[in-house]
């Protein structure tokens, strides 16, 4: 009928020569005036939050789609074990969906997800454990009720402790030998900056502790964290009412199989920054053995105290990250690469020893660490680290307008291409109400780093720079400066190293 319609209207308007003469622009007649879709006011308040009368905070947002991501996210991590022996958090991690009180195995789990399309997963970080799950949205009460019985009716048992410390002492074992040491050189990073508290204990369970922990200790310590007002139930692509359904319907009047909980015992400590150095003498020339071996590195990795992603400089640090930004030396160019970032045209161009040379920036809800992570040839050590404090010291100069305003948009490309997903959105949700009850939307954060200036650039990094510095190193060592040579080098004008004079090379 349509077609009929058209032919008739092109017939009507065409000229001898066979071709409508008419304007595209103007609305044929005849035609139905279009209904256009239209978003109501609903868009500004797109992240709804309800707290439950057990104080547990239910937190959605809808996205179109027929799946939805949902999961449990608990304030407990690795920086609340430091009345416990450290590795609890890891090993919970690693006994999610295990057996619970209504399902029988991790199988049956996944069976019963597998009817919804569904998989699950459980990560933990130094502040936060998350549960989630990715499912149809038709299986949100199977769903639900799953995450509810996983995080509070876990059996934990026996076998599956043996289980879980098998595991674990092949990930400790994996995180020694892996060629890239970014993981390792982290852990070491913060234990240097955080010494023996709170982000400074050890994420990864130490090796003298896979035998300790059983479940009397996991008890005693899920008593005192998993409660209903260190938890937030977030779900992205449902409708908020339905989710909240769900939450009365299984997380309400639940018992955990630990008992009566115990939020007094929480360890509510605040991150005390301390600086320092961690060494760890390693003989990385059989990393990569093959055809082509990775040649032998020694990495540094230099960090300072920023602030925490609940101040108002937490923004200022990111574009500073960002800015500073790097790679690696064998990263594939091309736009928005990060190849105009400082330690690619200050460091990896210039100096074409060096292997690696990443900016990174880990913030928690009360401090917050700036690193850069370089990596040589182990007789180039001294001169590399000069490089990466000279670098420190340029920061705080005044940046330029190209950079930064090159370094604001990288931002927030990355934000939005990110939260093009909806597990990022989960996840985002979720951590943001559950450390501060409410969530800043992507437009808002985006007006935030517009608004950065290269005067906030300058103010953060002035505060930085009075920090002790956190250092970690890993490999060779022959040549590494003293701790104090890299705080004279950081307190100085230029950032370099104190000269040091030898009679014997």
């Amino acid at each position: 009928c349509g077609r009929q319609l058209g032919v008739a209207a092109c017939r009507q308007y065409s000229s001898s020569s066979g071709y409508p003469n008419v304007s595209l622009s103007s609305p044929l007649p005849g035609i139905p005036k279009p209904l256009f879709a239209s978003v109501d006011g609903q868009e500004k308040h797109e992240t709804r939050i309800t707290t439950l009368e057990n104080g547990l905070r239910v937190a959605s947002q809808n996205k179109f789609g027929q799946f939805c991501t949902v999961g449990i996210l608990v304030n407990s991590g690795s920086r609340h074990e430091a009345k416990y022996p450290s590795g609890i958090a890891h090993f919970l991690e690693k006994l999610a969906f295990s057996s619970t009180s209504q399902y029988g195995s991790k199988d049956e789990i996944l069976l019963s997800l597998e009817k919804h399309g569904g998989i699950c997963d459980c990560q933990t970080s130094r502040d936060t454990t998350m549960y989630a799950v990715s499912a149809e949205v038709k299986g949100l009460d199977t769903v639900v009720n799953l995450l509810s019985d996983a995080v509070l009716q876990p059996r934990l048992l026996d076998e599956e402790i043996e289980m879980t410390r098998m595991t674990v002492r092949f990930e400790l074992e994996d995180l020694n030998m892996r060629p890239d040491p970014e993981p390792l050189l982290t852990e070491m990073i913060h234990a240097a900056a955080y010494r023996g508290n709170t982000v400074g204990l050890p994420r990864y369970c130490p090796a003298e502790n896979v035998d300790k922990i059983d479940r009397k200790l996991l008890h005693t310590y899920l008593r005192s964290y998993y409660c209903p007002e260190r938890m937030v139930l977030a779900g992205v692509g449902i409708e908020h009412e339905q989710l909240v359904e769900c939450a009365r319907k299984y997380l309400l009047n639940v018992k955990p199989v630990w008992g009566t909980s115990t939020p007094e015992k929480v360890d509510r400590s605040v991150a005390q920054y301390t600086g320092g150095i961690i060494k760890m003498e390693k003989d990385m020339s059989d990393v990569s053995l093959g055809p082509t071996p990775i040649p032998e590195l020694t990495h540094i990795m230099i960090g300072l105290e920023s602030c925490s992603f609940l101040e108002d400089d937490f923004i200022p640090f990111a574009v500073l990250n960002m800015m500073m930004g790097g790679g690696g030396s064998f990263s594939a160019g091309g736009p928005g690469k990060g190849m105009f970032t400082r330690l690619y045209l200050n460091v990896l161009n210039r100096h074409h020893w060096m292997y690696n040379a990443t900016s990174y920036h880990h913030s928690y809800e009360d401090s917050g660490l700036l690193c850069i992570h370089a990596s040589a040839d182990p007789r180039q050590v001294r001169e590399m680290v000069e490089i990466i404090t000279r670098e420190f010291i340029q920061m705080a100069g005044t940046a330029g307008e190209m950079e930064l305003e090159r370094a604001k948009t990288q931002l927030k490309s990355m934000l939005m291409m990110n939260l093009e997903s909806r597990p990022v959105i989960f996840e985002d949700v979720g951590r943001q109400v559950l450390a501060t009850g409410k969530r800043k939307l992507p437009h808002e954060l985006c007006q935030l780093i517009s608004n950065v200036t290269a005067s906030d650039i300058k103010r953060v990094t002035t505060k930085m720079l009075r920090s002790k510095p956190a250092v970690a190193a890993l490999g060779d060592l022959t040549e590494l400066p003293s701790y104090e040579h890299i705080q004279a080098a950081l307190s100085s004008k230029d950032g370099r190293l104190p000269r040091m004079y030898r009679l014997f090379r």
